[in-house]
């Protein structure tokens, strides 16, 4: 079976050390067939610092989530010893998906995600596909399958905010861009 890449929630501010942590782990158990690459999607961003003197700052894309290339088992789960390995690394949440087996993320989806992670390390800075009043629709989260239209982009902070009628009333929510396509 071929590799797919699954998004894991994790705790704010902690991506880094559940990569790491994973990463060791996965060296210390021999399941590097099973668990490839595991990324926090960064980028550069120029600081503004007075007197013309140029500083950078390293942004999360995607901050509270780790993304993950690994192999599942023939029924969808994931493999017992892969299983424990990253549920019992601290600052794990779940993975996007139900009921214990993880949604793949689409190949259209993984291919903007390592674009941009690619132009982030050549120090290009992220595009981004939505602007104000554009009409989408929500793929992931509490909100999936509403629709709604882009009240403000945030692209330092790698979302959208997007307005969605919720009991008849217009609801801003924050969303990943990752999580919203257009209508």
């Amino acid at each position: 079976m071929a590799k797919n890449w699954y998004v894991l929630r994790v705790a704010s501010n902690k991506e880094e050390q559940v990569r790491d942590a994973l990463a060791r782990k996965v060296k210390i158990e021999g399941l590097e067939e099973k668990i490839g690459r595991i990324l926090v999607p960064t980028e550069r961003r120029p600081s503004p610092r007075g007197k013309g003197e140029k500083k950078f700052v390293e942004r999360k894309m995607y901050p509270g989530y780790v993304f993950i290339e690994m192999e599942l088992e023939e029924d969808g789960s994931i493999g017992e010893k892969a299983w424990f390995l990253i549920r019992e690394t601290t600052g794990v949440g779940d993975f996007i998906g139900s009921a214990g087996k993880p949604t793949a993320m689409a190949s259209s989806d993984v291919d903007k995600m390592l674009l941009q992670i690619e132009k982030a390390e050549k120090g290009a800075p992220v595009s981004v596909e939505f602007a104000k009043g554009d009409s989408v629709k929500i793929k992931e989260g509490a909100f999936e399958n509403f629709e709604g239209f882009v009240d403000e982009v945030l692209p330092d902070k790698g979302q959208v905010r997007v307005m969605v009628t919720i009991f008849g009333r217009a609801t801003p929510v924050e969303l990943e861009f990752w999580q919203v396509e257009k209508a």
